[in-house]
């Protein structure tokens, strides 16, 4: 269908209205009430112990979480396309579990399973394992929703790739970690590497279904999403909750650099 200019030009400006209002407008507001009163004053609320912890923790959240998913994310992908097994759709649907479920079902979830009163609830008791308002039910939270980008990512890759060099190598004696580290590893790695900067974003704009688990105390289990809701809600320091939202988006920014980086690159590759 072809479109007349003036139907065109009409199209765009309604596209471009319609991000301006949704998106670039509120960035302006944030940016402009995080520096309304100056970059000193912005750097001295990001740099507060509460902020410095909830980064601290931020970070520790994705240096545990990254690699788990990592090793089950690639696992995983190679089992459902190189795999032929019982339950093998089964665990496809759980892999995607994660787009159906909201995260705050899922914070739930992990209450009922570990709290006080939940199936495992004896862990804190016997072993001294504080899960639920502790990093381990926070890492279990984000663990969850960022489950399927590694696989997500792989399975598309391992497909295109085939299975023959595979073959081949096995056929010249080669064991499955020689054929996956000098084959399988080196041809996934842009998918691996996108599905990772994934999993880090995912991880740090988490917000649902951490604040479920976690008791949100300031300099113990706050984090950065956790921080700017506790500034705006609790604290009514909407300065500081700005300020630590511009933090965040600048993290995500550059997030998306490094995505739209490795896209590229992903693309030259091929």
């Amino acid at each position: 269908m072809k479109l007349s200019a003036p139907t065109r030009i009409s199209l765009r400006v309604i596209a471009l209205a319609y991000l301006f209002v949704l998106l670039v407008a509120p960035l302006i507001i944030i940016l402009w009430r995080s520096f309304e009163h100056g970059i000193a004053a912005f750097f001295s609320s990001i740099t507060t112990p509460a902020a410095v912890s909830a980064i601290d923790l931020s970070l520790l959240i994705i240096a545990i979480v990254v690699p788990l998913n990592v090793v089950f994310g690639v696992i995983t992908a190679i089992a459902l396309v190189r795999g032929n097994f019982p339950g093998r759709t089964l665990l496809q649907g759980v892999v995607d579990l994660p787009f159906a479920v909201s995260p705050v079902v899922v914070g739930v979830s992990l209450i009922m399973l570990w709290g006080i009163n939940g199936w495992f609830g004896g862990v804190q008791e016997h072993l001294g394992l504080k899960v639920i308002f502790g990093l381990t039910g926070m890492v279990l939270a984000t663990i969850f929703v960022t489950l399927p980008f590694v696989v997500s990512e792989v399975v598309p890759v391992l497909h295109e790739i085939g299975d023959d060099q595979e073959q081949a190598a096995a056929t010249l004696g080669a064991s499955w970690w020689q054929t996956f580290w000098r084959i399988t590893l080196p041809a996934i790695r842009w998918g691996l590497t996108y599905g990772i900067v994934l999993t880090v974003a995912r991880s740090l704009g988490e917000f649902g279904a951490v604040t479920m688990v976690s008791s949100a105390l300031p300099g113990i289990s706050q984090t950065l999403t956790l921080l700017v809701h506790g500034r705006y809600i609790n604290d009514h320091n909407t300065f500081g909750a700005y300020c630590a939202a511009t933090l965040l988006m600048a993290l995500a920014l550059v997030t998306l650099i490094l995505m739209t980086l490795l896209e590229r690159k992903r693309g030259k590759a091929k």
